[in-house]
């Protein structure tokens, strides 16, 4: 798995917000590639009505399109390219290390710093062609689109890891799927100050499942806000984590791909993202932290949480 980047994505200027050109800026020189407008896959997601109104914005000037996300001049162009390049990496198994990210974008409105919500398209793109899809959202906050535009889907299955509670709200244990979809929604609600080894049995315990899945790609909501220093968060894991959360993908799935989501220290995140990669590419693990643990408390609000989710789901599945 390599790194799919353009400057283009430097374009979406938001300032001194969390989610700035900084996080990209922060790993120096990249090779560029060459990549794909997306503009033609927006509508596999989002409402025309929607895709005009961030268009026309972006040509406007500035602005907010809700209160928590940003519109440059720029904004339109590196988000259409972010879906390009999600795209491109979803065919070649690649990580495309794109802004602004996507789990947050809902079909006819924005969220949480994204526009247009590059893995849900990606996946819908794979799902039209009859494939079974696996989306891994490791982003410490809940895909909240992700999760609603797929939950009546029996062919994508959203798996996602996140603090509970936090913005943007739900990701509870008994958000399953509905309809035909049933089942094929797992989340895991992790408290507050979860270390390592909690995240770790949440991933190991829930991996079963995936597999059972049987998909034929996997995508990857490649958040890194679960970092015990990120700005925005309250979990506590190590750089190691994510090294052994790639190697274990790897190890189990194949047609492997990934998308930028969170991660806002600039300082850590960069560490957090080649520690995947290496996991991902089986090389050795090039940065290294002290592993951190939960107080004890934590781990029995988690046990409880887990017992929740083990039980609401292994009607559906016989690995549970």
């Amino acid at each position: 798995m390599k790194l799919i980047y353009n400057p283009v994505f430097l374009k979406h200027d938001t300032g001194m917000h969390p989610e700035n050109i900084k996080r990209l800026s922060s790993l120096g020189e990249l090779p560029i590639t060459e990549i794909e407008n997306g503009e033609k896959y927006l509508e596999l997601i989002h409402t025309p009505e929607y895709i005009k109104r961030i268009k026309n914005m972006s040509a406007t000037g500035s602005g907010h399109s809700d209160e928590d996300t940003i519109v440059s001049a720029g904004s339109y162009e590196a988000a259409i390219y972010a879906v390009g390049a999600t795209i491109m990496a979803s065919k070649s198994g690649d990580f495309a290390l794109t802004r602004p990210p996507g789990h947050h974008a809902h079909q006819d409105h924005s969220s949480g710093f994204c526009l247009f919500n590059n893995i849900a398209i990606a996946a819908q793109y794979h799902a039209n062609k009859g494939k079974r899809v696996l989306i891994i959202d490791i982003d410490g906050h809940l895909g909240c689109s992700t999760e609603e535009i797929f939950k009546n889907s029996n062919k994508v299955m959203y798996w996602s890891l996140h603090q509970f509670p936090a913005f943007p709200g739900g990701g509870d244990a008994d958000e399953i799927g509905e309809g035909k979809g049933k089942g094929f929604t797992i989340n895991v609600p992790l408290p507050p100050e979860s270390g390592d080894e909690i995240f770790m049995d949440a991933f190991e315990t829930f991996l079963p499942v995936a597999k059972e899945f049987n998909p034929d790609i996997v995508g990857i909501s490649a958040g890194f806000d679960s970092h015990q220093y990120d700005l925005l968060l309250d979990l506590r894991l190590s750089v190691n984590t994510y090294y052994k959360i790639g190697k274990l993908i790897s190890a189990n799935f194949k047609d492997i791909f990934a998308t930028l989501e969170g991660g806002y220290n600039i300082e850590i995140f960069p560490r957090c993202l080649y520690n995947f990669l290496d996991g991902i590419n089986n090389n050795h693990m090039r940065h290294t932290e002290r592993q951190t643990d939960s107080l004890i408390q934590t781990y029995y609000e988690y046990e409880g949480r887990k017992a929740l989710t083990m039980q609401l789901l292994k009607k559906y599945w016989k690995s549970i």
